[in-house]
């Protein structure tokens, strides 16, 4: 897995690739999730879009760094989960736990509904 962090608006953007399956990527992802909340960037997308699969593993990475996140002040999001990746958040009823959008601009405008 690799990613990429951009920035929009209020918002940081990381856009996942490849497969996303926890080990040294979620070491390199909650690096990256606590410099950003050092930098006071506490708002995060991250883009789903390019992910082909994602095991338990890859989704404990997405609640370590969402529960970072929200210890900090800050929320992270989800958007452009392909249908298998929204399966998987329903069978393990995470989709109730995170806030996910069908776009990255749903996303970000979410922020500002806060």
């Amino acid at each position: 897995m690799s990613f990429n962090v951009s920035e929009r608006y209020n918002c940081v953007i990381i856009e996942l690739k490849g497969n996303v399956m926890g080990g040294p990527d979620a070491v390199n992802l909650n690096d990256k999730l606590h410099e950003l909340i050092d930098q006071d960037k506490k708002n995060v997308v991250v883009n789903l879009s390019k992910v082909k699969f994602m095991n338990s593993s890859g989704l404990g990475m997405l609640i370590g760094g969402l529960t970072t996140l929200r210890k900090a002040g800050g929320d992270l999001r989800i958007a452009n989960a392909s249908d298998k990746i929204e399966s998987l958040l329903m069978v393990t009823k995470l989709i109730t736990v995170f806030k996910h959008f069908r776009s990255v601009d749903e996303a970000v405008a979410s922020f500002e509904d806060k």
